[in-house]
């Protein structure tokens, strides 16, 4: 899981702060999580790991580089996750969504100076970001087993399986040397981790159990609950819908 998804579930978790249901013994999630022993613990070498290096990086970061450079380079790295949402909204048969993306990614790249300027939001054409992840979803996949990996953090057995795939969705994939793919994924994962500094602060301070949580929020994102229909992403639709 990348730092901007990751950075995604916090801010969705800040907004289910409210919600009593998510929290404690009985949350939801706990049936999803029969590894929780060991998912504690890569969280724990997540966290710490965060707190002594990634943290103080995004931070010094944050504060060296201007915001307006932070935005730009925020916006390169999001109109390439465009035109991989745009394959996956073809996969799953949302052609005009599909367009839509591919409408962004085309006008951002070009009149966008390669992406840093996103003329498309100015204008009005939303974004619609999906992975493959979402993609097999769509297909009828469930969610599977909660499983917190390594660097990588929150996932589950389905967007595991999705993980390779969607971390080609990078412009290190048009680099041969390695030096660089490594500099452009350290540069996209420190200016992720930036743009949630806040939002981690807010939640070590309100989440009675951080690891549930944060758990509890992902699959909530990813459509394991009961209101999978609020997420248009994840369900399938009904055999016979739109039929006469």
């Amino acid at each position: 899981m990348s730092w901007t998804q990751r950075g995604a579930v916090l801010a969705l978790s800040l907004s289910l702060v409210a919600c009593a249901s998510l929290k404690g013994p009985g949350a939801p999630g706990q049936k999803l999580d029969p590894w929780e022993n060991w998912n504690r613990k890569v969280f724990a070498f997540n966290e710490d790991l965060d707190s002594h290096v990634l943290k103080p990086v995004a931070t010094a970061y944050s504060e060296v580089v201007p915001s307006p450079a932070r935005t730009a380079i925020d916006n390169f790295f999001s109109n390439v996750g465009d035109a991989w949402s745009a394959i996956n909204l073809t996969l799953q048969g949302r052609f005009k969504l599909a367009a839509q993306q591919a409408f962004r990614f085309a006008v951002n790249s070009t009149l966008g100076i390669g992406g840093l300027i996103d003329l498309a939001g100015e204008a009005g054409v939303e974004r619609n970001s999906q992975d493959l992840g979402q993609t097999f979803g769509r297909w009828g996949f469930g969610t599977g087993a909660y499983i917190v990996w390594p660097l990588f953090g929150p996932s589950s057995v389905r967007d595991s399986l999705a993980l390779p795939w969607d971390r080609t969705a990078s412009p290190a994939l048009y680099f041969q040397d390695g030096r660089s793919k490594v500099s452009i994924y350290l540069l996209q994962t420190v200016n992720a981790r930036s743009n949630f500094l806040r939002a981690g602060e807010m939640l070590d301070g309100i989440a009675l159990d951080k690891y549930t949580f944060i758990r509890d929020a992902y699959l909530q994102r990813r459509g394991s609950f009961e209101t999978d229909d609020e997420f248009e992403v994840i369900t399938p639709p009904p055999a016979g819908e739109g039929k006469p």
